[in-house]
């Protein structure tokens, strides 16, 4: 939990540079996850997968360009990097 406070306080003071960072990275990375997802078939499973990244990627862009609280936003680009990282793993084997 320290190293979540520790990231969060960074985040929290260089929130300005970060944003546009944070932005074009996770975008970058749910869109190689939607990638690999759909490599593997249009099945119902699939398309499940990539409803979920898509949404997760726009929860978080929305949270920026609604200027939610740093906490929150913060949150979302980490459960949004976890999964856009979980599904590409899932969907290489």
């Amino acid at each position: 939990m320290k190293i979540y406070q520790e990231y969060l306080e960074e985040y929290k003071e260089g929130i300005i540079g970060y944003t546009p960072l944070a932005i074009i990275g996770q975008s970058c990375l749910g869109s190689v996850a939607a990638m690999f997802i759909l490599m593997n078939g249009n099945s119902a499973l699939q398309m499940f997968q990539l409803f979920v990244i898509t949404i997760l990627c726009m929860f978080y862009n929305g949270a920026m360009l609604s200027q939610q609280k740093p906490k929150l936003s913060f949150n979302l680009l980490i459960i949004s990097v976890l999964f856009s990282v979980l599904f590409t793993i899932i969907n290489l084997v």
